[in-house]
């Protein structure tokens, strides 16, 4: 009797440890992503519509997982060019690189299906604009942002995955010393893609 109860007592600790321990074994993970950008064109000057390219890009993701239901993600693509209009005229275009740095919860973390929520900040770095008549844009933006998706585990540390971001993302256009305009793209990124756990 008293060897089942101390069978019973390690089966039930290493029940509970078990998800810790292989958890623990691995926080990292990394998620590759087929992204579509969708920018939302504002302009606060109305004399000056612009229309930002929208355009499926790659995405990489970093993920870090403190314990079970915090992580962080470190979003990451390659260097993007968007061709630029205004009023239907072709203006030029510009690169850019979206780093984005975002503290996640997940819920129902030991389940098949895993939602998840998060928020953190955008830092964009925009270079090589090319745009007609000497228009130039700042060199960066820095804003909040966040996420909804969800994991759907189908194999032995591999998840489909689906996401949706948003991202404030502003810029003045400068004509010499003064600005014409504040460019509002505020970028919503739709992805499907998978993660693995390592």
């Amino acid at each position: 009797m008293k060897s089942l109860r101390s069978l019973v007592v390690i089966v039930a600790l290493a029940a509970g440890v078990a998800p810790a321990v292989s958890f623990a074994a691995s926080p990292w993970s990394v998620r590759v992503a087929a992204t579509y950008l969708e920018t939302t064109d504002g302009s606060t000057n109305p004399a000056v519509p612009v229309n930002i390219e929208d355009k499926w890009i790659p995405e990489f993701d970093i993920s870090y997982a403190f314990n079970a239901h915090w992580s962080a993600d470190l979003v990451l693509t390659i260097p993007q060019e968007h061709n630029v209009r205004s009023a239907g005229a072709p203006l030029g275009s510009f690169k850019h690189l979206p780093p984005t740095l975002l503290g996640k919860y997940t819920f129902n973390p030991e389940g098949k299906f895993r939602p998840y929520v998060g928020a953190g900040v955008n830092l964009t770095i925009i270079f090589d604009d090319d745009l007609a008549a000497g228009l130039k844009l700042d060199s960066y933006s820095v804003g909040p942002a966040g996420q909804v998706g969800f994991d759907y585990e189908v194999a032995d540390g591999w998840a489909f995955n689906v996401d949706v971001k948003r991202a404030m993302l502003r810029t003045d256009v400068h004509a010499g010393a003064g600005n014409v305009t504040r460019l509002e793209l505020d970028p919503w990124l739709y992805s499907v893609g998978v993660r693995y756990q390592f």
